[in-house]
């Protein structure tokens, strides 16, 4: 691994996130109570013995490069091990980050300068556990110019993805951008290798194909769409599954890219046996988490309906449950449950205040906002919409600071 440069993409604008998006960057959105989205990818990094580590930022990117500053100054520069966030530059010319491919092309330097022999690109966006090691071992073993990590998902979900064609040996043959019709050509079974936006190339070969698409101005200079179909006629491209051989099934994995899968995603780690660990102390996701208390729950009067508890739920430090019931939920660090009210089937970021006898159901609700004393969200989805971003699914986000 030490032969490895790793770059992380964490400067798209999170849309389908708004209005969690609306301050920050998608990869600095919270995620698990204590967590970042890009905590996820880092942890993976470090625990797979990647010690140089780029992290490319661009837009509403304040909030994200605090948060690697505070929380990700573990490596030791002496020994040439860093985790660097990288603004855009417009290096090359007036232009910010044109696409994928365009991003690390302007930070190609970094690349010269390290002169690695394999380049690792990676999603600051996705939920998921893996060894990039085994990845690797995949790549060299196939003497592979390009190895693309991909998930088996159902045909009815193609359209989502970019989705590989593979041959003998899961060799790439083609990669189509969320196909359609397309689909029954690709695959006769009933699911498809759908791209997890993870790449290892050869150091030599993406410099060869960077430079080419550069000079393409007809490209949108995008891996997917541009770079690897350049590429398939010429080179050496594999598919990785990432699969988990004893189970014979896909491992976890989740794109956290709209309100919808967000909150999915979320609710995957309160579940009884989550599909994702986080207390696997083999592999332990790390982050910065500020000085708070320990959580604390007060009040026990049964006859007046008083309780504070919470079940099937995770609770941060420094959360105050004071006579309030939270169920099948997700509390952020400094939250605060007031008496008589319920919160069921939520998110509540850092600093968020349940008033008495306030209720919510299926609600994200972003920092430091303040439910007023019975207000009830997440009841009645016709009059929400009147004041909040309401998903098609039925889930209520409340944006950050919002006055209530």
């Amino acid at each position: 691994m030490r032969n490895v440069l790793t770059f992380i993409m964490a400067g798209g604008k999170g849309e389908r996130l708004y209005p969690l998006t609306k301050d920050r960057a998608k990869p600095a959105v919270p995620f698990g109570g204590i967590y970042r989205i890009i905590d996820f990818t880092l942890s993976n990094c470090i625990n797979s013995s990647l010690r140089k580590i780029h992290v490319l930022t661009q837009y509403k990117s304040y909030s994200l490069t605090r948060h690697i500053s505070r929380g990700w100054n573990v490596l030791n520069g002496e020994l040439g091990e860093y985790v660097d966030a990288i603004p855009a530059q417009q290096r090359v010319d007036e232009h910010w980050y044109k696409g994928t491919a365009d991003s690390i092309y302007q930070n190609i330097y970094a690349i010269e300068d390290e002169k690695p022999k394999y380049v690792l690109i990676l999603a600051g966006d996705h939920v998921y556990k893996m060894n990039y090691g085994e990845m690797l071992d995949f790549h060299k073993e196939n003497k592979a110019d390009l190895t693309i990590s991909v998930i088996e998902v159902p045909k009815e979900k193609a359209g989502e993805f970019g989705i590989c064609e593979v041959g003998k040996e899961l060799k790439v043959k083609n990669i189509i951008e969320k196909p359609k019709k397309q689909v029954e050509k690709i695959s006769p079974g009933k699911s498809v290798y759908a791209s997890m936006g993870i790449y290892i190339f050869n150091t030599d070969v993406l410099e060869r194909v960077l430079e080419e698409d550069a000079r393409d101005e007809k490209s949108s200079h995008d891996f997917a769409k541009n770079i690897i179909p350049l590429m398939l006629s010429s080179s050496r491209v594999y598919a990785f599954n990432f699969k988990d051989k004893d189970a014979d099934q896909p491992k976890y994995w989740k794109d956290a890219g709209s309100i919808d899968a967000y909150f999915e995603a979320n609710m995957d780690l309160i579940q009884v046996v989550p599909p994702m660990n986080l207390y696997d102390k083999a592999w332990p996701f790390r982050t910065y988490q500020g000085q708070y208390g320990p959580t604390k729950s007060v009040w026990a009067e049964e006859d007046s309906n008083r309780i504070g508890m919470a079940l099937n739920s995770i609770i941060s430090n420094g959360c105050i449950i004071s006579g309030g019931k939270v169920k099948s939920s997700i509390l952020s660090p400094d939250v605060r449950i007031n008496s008589f009210s319920e919160v069921s089937d939520s998110i509540l970021m850092e600093g968020v205040d349940i008033g008495r006898y306030a209720k919510v159901k299926r609600v994200i609700i972003d920092k430091n906002v303040k439910v007023p004393q019975k207000m009830e969200i997440g009841y009645n989805l016709k009059e929400d919409k009147k004041r909040f971003t309401v998903t098609e699914s039925g889930i209520v986000v409340i944006p950050k600071g919002m006055v209530l």
